[in-house]
């Protein structure tokens, strides 16, 4: 065992504390998987990460993503928190305008605005219509009415999500879920319901959509609440999910239910202020930002 540098970062907030959580292990190396795994496991965070050195040439870094319970290909604020950890220790991007992160999944570009927020490019998506077997199972779970889901798709950007469209945001922090049921059917079930824009907020997010991304995200009123069940042992609902937020912006905006650009709120009904920023490019690529701010700093020995 030996020290090493070791950062916890509260993703998708300005304010510690209400956000969501990623404990960051700035030097992986040497650690075998097993070792990693079991930190991971006594952490008790959704998420656990390691900074390793790149295979990959054009990388900045590698990053190792654990949950208490398995290794995932990709998460999005675990890819923030890392990236804001690493930088914030003195790492030094190949690039001046994005910064690499290599991962299971592949390579995710991260990008960082004049205020220093990040944002990664959210990973390509697959979707499909879900079983209408298990969509009732799900709903049941739920305690929601079949009428009260207004689309569905089954999302997979590494994680894979069960992705419901509500009819509403009330029914959505509405919701108190059998977790049993839903570890049972295996399945993580993002929920999500639009607020209704008047007229003069929907001139305001036209106006917002034209400016630099750089807007400040504290300052805008969330177009859409987003709750993740992911029914594992440690956590039964994630408080703020940037994979989960990623693949519903690539589908709600290709099916132009949502605008190229909106604010998603998530985490109330835990006791946090998650705010996620969701922006689509001229190119198509959608974009995944957010604030982020260290909240222990130190050493750890592993």
């Amino acid at each position: 065992m030996q020290k090493r540098a070791f950062k916890q970062i509260d993703v998708f907030t300005s304010t510690p504390y209400l956000g969501n959580p990623v404990a960051v292990a700035l030097d992986g190396t040497g650690l075998s998987d097993t070792e990693m795994a079991s930190f991971a496991r006594w952490t008790n965070l959704s998420e656990t990460t390691f900074v390793l050195p790149p295979i990959d040439k054009s990388a900045d870094y590698h990053l190792r993503i654990f949950t208490p319970g398995s290794e995932l290909p990709f998460a999005g604020h675990p890819t923030l928190g890392s990236c804001h950890a690493w930088l914030e220790a003195g790492g030094i991007p190949k690039s001046k305008d994005t910064i690499v992160q290599e991962c299971a999944k592949g390579l995710v570009s991260i990008r960082r605005d004049v205020d220093k927020r990040l944002a990664f490019a959210a990973p390509s998506l697959s979707r499909s219509a879900p079983s209408p077997v298990v969509l009732a199972q799900v709903a049941a779970a739920l305690g929601i009415k079949a009428a009260q889901i207004t689309a569905a798709q089954l999302l997979d950007n590494g994680p894979v999500w069960l992705g419901l469209l509500l009819d509403s945001p009330e029914t959505v922090l509405r919701i108190t879920p059998d977790h049993q049921e839903l570890a049972r059917l295996n399945v993580k079930v993002g929920v999500a319901g639009i607020y209704p824009q008047p007229a003069a907020t929907l001139i305001a997010r036209a106006n917002r959509e034209a400016q630099a991304f750089a807007k400040n995200i504290s300052e805008v009123t969330p177009d859409l609440e987003v709750r993740a069940f992911i029914a594992c042992d440690v956590v039964n609902e994630d408080p703020v999910t940037g994979s989960l937020n990623a693949s519903l912006a690539q589908w709600l905006m290709a099916d132009g239910i949502m605008p190229t650009q909106y604010t998603a709120a998530q985490g109330a009904c835990v006791h946090r202020a998650g705010q996620v920023d969701l922006h689509q490019d001229a190119d198509g690529q959608v974009w995944v930002g957010g604030e982020s701010v260290t909240c222990v700093d130190g050493v750890v020995t592993l």
